[in-house]
C-alpha cells in the first residue's frame, strides 16, 4: 500500500509576512544598480544549495571523523568543497568552515595568538577591517593592536612605513587585506616584513577572492603562511568563510575552527560554496572577473570626469572610494539620496576623515553585482551621469524619482542572476 501524498504548505502559506518581503526584496535587487562592493548576485545553482535539505543535518567535526553519524553525503559534500577550493587557489590545506570571514579571522587570532600578543593591520579609517584589530572588535581588545595606515598624500600604503612600525613593535602577526583599499596588496613585500620580524603572515582576501581565484590580482597562497576570506563578495558564493594555509599549519587551523571556535558546520553553506567553486573554475568566470575591473576603472575615470574625487586617484580591483567633500555634501546624505534614485551602495569613511564614522565624507563603490548582470563600459559611463544627477538635485525627490524610473528601465535590460522576474 503506497503512502497517501500529503500537502506541504508553502512559505507563502506558512507566512504570508516574510514571503513578501523575500518577494519585494527580489523585485528590489533586480530593478536597482547594486554598487555595494560587498555585495553580488550568486546563480540560481547557488540558491538551490543553500536552500536545500542539507540545512537539516549536523556534521560537527571533519569528513572521516565526525561526532555524528548519517554523514555519508555531508562528508562527500566538504570534501568536494576543499578540494575545489584548493585546487582553485593552489592552496596546501582548506577549511571550509567559519560561518563568515569573522569567524574565520578569529580562529587564525586561536591557532597563533595569546590574549595580549602584538597584531599588525591596515587601520578601519585607512580602509581596513574590524578583525584586523580595531578598538571596538574583539580581536582589538583581547590582542594588543598597532595599526598601520596610508600616506597622506596619496592614500596608498607605504611599505617603509610598515617595515619601520614592525621593527619598532615586533607583532606576532601582520594582517594585509582590506574593505575599502583600492589599489593592489603587495604580498611578498608583506611577506619580507613578517619574515624580519618573525610574524605570521595573514592575508585576508574577502573582497578580492574571485579576483585572486581568476588571476586578475595577484594571489597571496603561497607566500602568506594563512589565507583567510569570505565565500560571497567578487566569488560568487554563499554567505560564509573559508581558510587557506600552508600544510604545516593544517591542524592548528582545523582545531582553533572547530572545537575551537564553532561546533556543527552548515553543510548547505559548504554545499554552495563547491558549486560556485566549480563555477570559478570555467573560463566564463575569468572574463567576468576581469570585467569587473575593467567596469570600475571606467566608472571611476567617468567620475573623475565629473568632478568627483577618487581616494589614491583610482582602482586596480573592484571598489572605488568616492571622497564627497568637492560636492558639497556628505558621504551619508548622498548614499540616501542615491538609494532613492535606485543606485545602491554604502556612506564610508575616507582617510584622515575629518567627520565622524556615522556620517562620513565619503561613499564605497564596487562593480561586482553590476557586472554579473552583464554591464559594461558604456552602462559605467552611464550610472556616472546618473551619480551626477543626484549630487545636482539631491534635494529634488520629484528629479529622483524620475531617476529611479530611467535606472528601472536600465536595470530591466540586464537579467540579474538567480532572480526569475
Amino acid at each position: 500500500m503506497s503512502a497517501v501524498p500529503h500537502h506541504q504548505p508553502t512559505l507563502a502559506e506558512t507566512d504570508s509576512e516574510i514571503a513578501k518581503l523575500i518577494q519585494a526584496e527580489e523585485r528590489r535587487q533586480f530593478e536597482c544598480v547594486r554598487m555595494i562592493a560587498s555585495e553580488n548576485y550568486v546563480s540560481r545553482a547557488v540558491l538551490e544549495a543553500t536552500a536545500s535539505v542539507l540545512t537539516n543535518k549536523y556534521s560537527e567535526g571533519y569528513a572521516g571523523k565526525r561526532y555524528y553519524q548519517g554523514q555519508v553525503n555531508c562528508d562527500a559534500v566538504e570534501e568536494l568543497a576543499c578540494s575545489r577550493i584548493q585546487k582553485l587557489f593552489g592552496a596546501e590545506h582548506v577549511n571550509v568552515q567559519p560561518y563568515s570571514g569573522s569567524p574565520a579571522n578569529l580562529a587564525v587570532y586561536l591557532a597563533f595568538c595569546k590574549p595580549g600578543d602584538t597584531v599588525m593591520g591596515l587601520g578601519l579609517p585607512a580602509g581596513g577591517h574590524l578583525t584586523h584589530g580595531w578598538s571596538v572588535s574583539i580581536t582589538g581588545k583581547y590582542f594588543k593592536s598597532v595599526p598601520y595606515g596610508v600616506r597622506p598624500d596619496t592614500h596608498r600604503i607605504d611599505l617603509d612605513d610598515v617595515r619601520k612600525l614592525a621593527l619598532e613593535q615586533r607583532p606576532r602577526m601582520i594582517f594585509c587585506g582590506g574593505t575599502a583599499y583600492a589599489r593592489t596588496w603587495d604580498f611578498p613585500a608583506f611577506r619580507a616584513i613578517a619574515d624580519e620580524v618573525g610574524a605570521i603572515l595573514v592575508a585576508d582576501i574577502a573582497h578580492v577572492a574571485g579576483l585572486v581565484a581568476a588571476g586578475v590580482h595577484p594571489t597571496p597562497v603561497g607566500i602568506a603562511d594563512v589565507v583567510t576570506s569570505t565565500t560571497h563578495k567578487t566569488l560568487r558564493g554563499p554567505r560564509g568563510g573559508m581558510i587557506l594555509c600552508k600544510a604545516q599549519h593544517a591542524k592548528d587551523i582545523d582545531r582553533a575552527v572547530f572545537p575551537g571556535l564553532q561546533g556543527g558546520p552548515h553543510n548547505h553553506t559548504t554545499a554552495a560554496l563547491a558549486v560556485a567553486a566549480k563555477e570559478a573554475s570555467t573560463p566564463a568566470f575569468k572574463e567576468y572577473a576581469a570585467n569587473i575591473v575593467t567596469n570600475a576603472k571606467a566608472l571611476g575615470e567617468a567620475l573623475a570626469e565629473r568632478g568627483f574625487a577618487l581616494i589614491t586617484g583610482g582602482t586596480d580591483n573592484h571598489l572605488l572610494l568616492v571622497d564627497m567633500t568637492p560636492k558639497g555634501v556628505g558621504g551619508k546624505p548622498y548614499a540616501q539620496a542615491l538609494e532613492r534614485a535606485g543606485i545602491v551602495c554604502n556612506y564610508n569613511s575616507i582617510p584622515f576623515d575629518p567627520r565622524k564614522p556615522f556620517d562620513p565624507s565619503g561613499v564605497r563603490l564596487g562593480t561586482p553585482a553590476i557586472t554579473s548582470r552583464n554591464m559594461g563600459v558604456s552602462e559605467m559611463r552611464a550610472i556616472a551621469g546618473f551619480m551626477d544627477r543626484v549630487v545636482t538635485h539631491i534635494a529634488n525627490e520629484s528629479e529622483l524619482e524620475r531617476l529611479r524610473g530611467e535606472i528601472k528601465e536600465l536595470c530591466s535590460s540586464f537579467p540579474a542572476p538567480g532572480i526569475l522576474l
